[in-house]
């Protein structure tokens, strides 16, 4: 059995050195495809590879079509929109994502968001505090605990939405309050961290209305996936309400033009860095081969996202 890494962007070495590891002490062959430039590479990597690991390399149709042996698919991380879930499974392939490996990257990510925005980017001038205000968390996963929690840490007040979450009894856990409606959750926000995934449910749902309900200063902090952003309420509600903020891991499709009319008032990272510190790049890679050698070996499906 041949299991391939292919990652346009590498893991680091000790990642690498942990995927081998566990891959070859199950008696199965590791091959590497790291800094490839063009698809084609990826497209004779995958030709006879048993099981895939990528991190943000799109595995599409074509790729899928390519790989003849392909059994599983893990994508070192929790988004999975990079690969195509119906190609795979048309072919009885299996695609995994390793949820909970890059929380607390993206979690600690969010609330250095919170800070940069209340302190005015950190340039001069008066800029406030985040301690005392309201925290709203956009679905309680694996991350949006994380955020909770840290935010609890910081004194903030924390609320949350997560529709998926039944048993108040995980919100009171933490001190977290659930409210009833995305609406109630969005008014009641000062700093509002997106964590929702981009479905045909929830793309574009987070636009003019919601932003508008918001309290007066608010910031909407999205880590999660720009999808679900509808780019032109968010400009309109930038700008009818000067005093509303807009800080993106993903930058929107239209960030040039957020930038040019909002100036400080919106921020983009360069490039999605929620997942990019050296710990969780090293937990995922390092999940994805143990769950591709569990799934080989016992046909455990635990973390299958195309059910």
């Amino acid at each position: 059995m041949k299991i391939l890494v292919a990652t346009e962007k590498p893991f680091a070495k000790k990642a690498v050195d942990g995927i081998r590891g566990i891959v070859e002490n199950a008696g199965y062959e590791l091959a590497l495809l790291e800094k490839y430039t063009d698809k084609s590479e990826l497209l004779e990597a995958v030709a006879d590879a048993d099981a895939l690991i990528v991190r943000s390399d799109k595995v599409t149709a074509e790729v899928i079509a390519a790989a003849k042996n392909l059994k599983i698919v893990v994508r070192a991380g929790a988004g999975y929109d990079n690969v195509d879930l119906a190609a795979a499974s048309a072919r009885g392939i299996v695609v995994m994502n390793t949820p909970g490996q890059n929380s607390n990257a993206v979690a600690e990510l969010a609330l250095a968001m919170m800070i940069y925005m209340s302190r005015n980017r950190f340039t001069p001038g008066t800029g406030s505090e985040i301690q005392g205000k309201t925290l709203g968390i956009h679905a309680y996963g694996n991350v949006g605990k994380l955020v909770g929690r840290k935010g609890k840490a910081l004194g903030m007040n924390v609320v949350a939405y997560d529709p998926f979450i039944a048993d108040e009894a995980v919100f009171e856990a933490d001190g977290v309050k659930k409210v009833a409606t995305v609406e109630e959750l969005y008014k009641a926000s000062d700093f509002l961290s997106l964590h929702i995934p981009a479905t045909e449910q929830t793309k574009g749902s987070i636009g003019y209305d919601l932003l508008m309900s918001m309290p007066k200063g608010a910031t909407l902090v999205n880590t999660a996936r720009k999808e679900v952003i509808d780019e032109a309420g968010l400009v309109r509600a930038l700008t009818e309400r000067e005093d509303l903020k807009y800080i993106t891991d993903i930058a929107a499709g239209n960030q040039a033009e957020l930038d040019e009319k909002f100036g400080k008032r919106v921020f983009a990272t360069a490039k999605k860095m929620g997942a990019e510190t050296a710990e969780a790049n090293i937990n995922a890679g390092l999940a994805a081969a143990s769950q591709i050698v569990d799934f080989l070996k016992n046909g455990n499906t635990r973390f299958q996202v195309n059910k």
